[in-house]
């Protein structure tokens, strides 16, 4: 159901169309009705999500003839989260949350940032449940981007490129569980670790299921993949994020093997997470997604 439009005497319906760069930036173009009148303090507004105190305005002027034009550069750090996109027209109400217009995300797909970048900064807007545009903002440094991911009985394979940094001596991929309740007081956080391919700032890494399998406490547990550039150097998240798919994990899918383990069958398989960051799930044969 699309969200409302306020209060009596609001302008109905405000549309945003979004246009993407290559670098990182978005242009959103608002059709007002004939009515609406803007002063000089209008605004294009990002609230953080759940965060009272994080606000982002953008000027919002004229575009043509009842065009209206805000400019979000790349060079504007957003925090990582959801964004809500509302327009204060400067008109004495309240900023009102902007319906979802077309989107030209093209520039998106296959996007490759500079490779001396050190910290990349993505944003895809997108349609919420209540039918409001919204943003989901990443902001990473070094990024570990996912690409082929390879799949069969044994493990996984997979290609990818590193952003802000390169591979160098010891780099490695750790696997870690990330413990559910009820699961924490029957094993302690296990990791395994796996050796990092490298050329250049492009990488590959195998992990054999065999790994967390051998970890399994029972139900389903998830593993979070991290990729380490070096003999000790920070832990990079893997995700994948230089597209324009918003929330991946119900787009992108990879089959679950089944692995026999003492009388039972677990399956494994990679997934996207909310946050469209690459994990693995080893599950019993009673567990429900």
């Amino acid at each position: 159901m699309p969200a409302s439009s306020g209060a009596d005497g609001d302008p109905p319906g405000l549309t945003a169309d979004c246009i993407a760069d290559s670098a990182g930036g978005l242009t959103f173009d608002l059709a007002a009705p004939p009515d609406v009148r803007t002063t000089w303090s209008a605004a294009l507004v990002l609230r953080l999500r759940g965060a009272d105190a994080e606000e982002v305005r953008l000027p919002l002027g004229p575009n043509g003839a009842g065009g209206l034009r805000a400019v979000l550069p790349s060079t504007v750090a957003l925090a990582e989260g959801r964004w809500q996109v509302y327009a204060d027209l400067g008109d004495g109400h309240a900023p009102r949350r902007l319906l979802p217009g077309l989107n030209d995300l093209r520039s998106l797909v296959d996007r490759r940032p500079l490779a001396g970048i050190g910290r990349l900064g993505v944003r895809i807007p997108y349609t919420t449940k209540l039918g409001n545009l919204a943003l989901r903002s990443w902001l990473r440094g070094p990024h570990a981007e996912a690409g082929d991911i390879l799949v069969d009985r044994e493990g996984m394979t997979v290609e990818g490129r590193l952003y802000g940094a390169l591979p160098g001596p010891g780099a490695h991929v750790e696997a870690r569980a990330r413990r559910v309740a009820g699961q924490a007081a029957t094993g302690a956080t296990a990791t395994v670790t796996v050796p990092l391919t490298a050329d250049g700032a492009h990488f590959s890494f195998t992990l054999p299921y065999a790994g967390p399998v051998g970890h399994w406490c029972g139900g389903g547990e998830p593993w979070d993949l991290w990729l380490v550039p070096a003999e000790g150097a920070p832990p990079v998240r893997i995700g994948r994020l230089l597209d324009d798919v918003a929330d991946k994990k119900q787009v992108f899918a990879y089959p679950a093997v089944p692995v026999p383990v003492a009388g039972t069958e677990i399956r494994v398989g990679p997934y996207y997470t909310l946050d469209n960051d690459l994990a693995l799930r080893v599950a019993g044969p009673d567990t429900v997604d």
